[in-house]
């Protein structure tokens, strides 16, 4: 348990930063399941317009430290290679 005042601050603001955190992972993670949902139901209009809206988001992550930008671009770029799949398949 945190006894002095500096180590009680720095834990409510890591209380805070895990908050923050956490929803953010959470609205990224609904932006990829709504990209896998597109590319499911075989529609690439839809797909290409979930995964342009998504790429904004992943981009976020990596600026405020929530996903490792490795991660993030071999997400983008399979996602973005399984939505041009789908345009040659039609």
């Amino acid at each position: 348990m945190a006894n002095t005042e500096q180590s009680k601050k720095r834990a409510r603001q890591a209380d805070a930063r895990y908050a923050v955190n956490k929803a953010r992972r959470s609205r990224i993670r609904t932006f990829l399941r709504r990209v896998e949902e597109a590319i499911a139901s075989g529609d690439q209009a839809v797909a290409a317009d979930a995964l342009k809206s998504a790429q904004p988001e992943l981009a976020r992550g990596v600026t405020k430290g929530v996903l490792h930008k490795n991660t993030v671009a071999r997400k983008m770029s399979r996602l973005a290679s399984r939505v041009k799949a789908l345009a040659a398949k039609a």
